[in-house]
Order: structure tokens, then C-alpha cells, then sequence
């Protein structure tokens, strides 16, 4: 089984495809937080301002206390 790791690490890491949703979770995990290169943090971080742009806009309309339609 430690051998079945280390190969689909070295796999990983020679550039494939990760396999199964385990093997994506990993490789983006690793991906967001790399520290020591400059372009990824850059592209992170404005990926979770835009996301967070969009929310801001598309949840600004909502009004929460507002009477709900009754069926």
C-alpha cells in the first residue's frame, strides 16, 4: 500500500493528472497554498476576491426580513 502512495505521489508530481477526487483535493490544496511562489498566491487571491465580489453583488438585493409570499 506504501509503495501504491509513493508511486501516485511520483506520478503527481511528474506532471499527470491526479486520480480521484482525493487526488484533486490534494493537488489543489497544495496548489492554494504553496507559499513560495509569487504567481499563484496572485492568481489565489484575486480568484477569492472576485468570488467575493460576486457574492457581495449577487446577495446585496436579498432582503431577509422582508415578508415571505405565502403559498
Amino acid at each position: 500500500m506504501a509503495a501504491a502512495a509513493a508511486a501516485a505521489a511520483a506520478a503527481a508530481e511528474a506532471g499527470a493528472a491526479p486520480r480521484g477526487l482525493c487526488g484533486w483535493v490534494r493537488t489543489a490544496f497544495r496548489f492554494a497554498t504553496d507559499r513560495s511562489d509569487f504567481r499563484r498566491n496572485l492568481l489565489v487571491n484575486l480568484g477569492l476576491f472576485a468570488a467575493g465580489v460576486w457574492v457581495a453583488r449577487n446577495l446585496t438585493d436579498i432582503d431577509l426580513m422582508a415578508p415571505q409570499p405565502v403559498p
